[in-house]
């Protein structure tokens, strides 16, 4: 319970307001629109996270503000899996640092949606699970989803989250890990439930091929953009060849 609830006081620390209040106080970041490309219509950003920090600061500040989410998860997390790996403290230090990232009690619950917690906390007892569901994840995004847009950028952004139940069922004998990546499916799909109802609302109302919200509206997503077009280009190129 102790650990539980420390945890959660550290991962409700929110860097992303810190940040903001200090390098340019006053700044507004809460429901800031994006402009979906093909039809006339905004998608809401409610979340307080690296990606709304680095569309008013910046990349770099944005870039800064997602490390400090997830060292404020890594480091506890650690810390408990060195001290105690055999009793799994670790797991609970994992999960209540990304309930606080996501419902801070120090702002009303109103917090980001997980993702760099979330590898945070994995990075500190599976490093090579973080970065294997994170690039199955980003293929995903770049291969399966690439003609779908919205899709594309989702799988590419939250794929790893998802992808951490069946890692954890393959590499891992006990059921414990399993439990954790379910718990922290739940709590994000919770997370994400007001992203999810819009993106379901807008391919509804106007198809799956006719909407964007391209990544390069989002600073810290430019390169991602990049390395997907020169990805695509390949892909192509092979269908072409083929």
């Amino acid at each position: 319970m102790i650990t539980a609830i420390t945890c959660y006081l550290i991962g409700s620390i929110s860097f992303s307001r810190l940040l903001t209040h200090f390098l340019k106080p006053g700044t507004e970041l809460q429901d800031i629109e994006l402009q979906v490309v093909g039809i006339e219509q905004s998608y809401k950003i409610t979340s307080i996270g690296g990606n709304t920090v680095s569309m008013k600061l910046g990349p770099r500040v944005g870039c800064l503000a997602s490390i400090l989410d997830a060292l404020k998860v890594f480091l506890p997390t650690l810390i408990l899996f060195l001290l105690f790996p055999r009793q799994f403290y670790f797991l609970v230090a994992a999960l209540a640092g990304f309930i606080g990232h996501c419902w801070p009690i120090y702002y009303r619950f109103k917090g980001g949606r997980g993702v760099s917690a979330f590898y945070g906390g994995l990075f500190a007892f599976d490093p090579i699970g973080a970065l294997v569901v994170s690039l199955i994840g980003i293929l995903l995004g770049i291969t399966v989803f690439r003609k779908v847009k919205m899709l594309n950028i989702l799988a590419m952004y939250t794929g790893g989250v998802l992808l951490v139940i069946p890692w954890m069922w393959l590499t891992k004998n006990n059921p414990l890990y399993l439990i954790y990546a379910l718990l922290i499916n739940i709590l994000f799909i919770m997370a994400m439930l007001p992203d999810i109802k819009q993106i379901i609302q807008i391919l509804r109302e106007h198809g799956w091929r006719n909407v964007d919200v391209g990544m390069d509206q989002f600073p810290m997503g430019q390169s991602m953009s990049k390395m997907t077009a020169r990805i695509n280009q390949i892909f192509r190129k092979q269908t072409k060849g083929e």
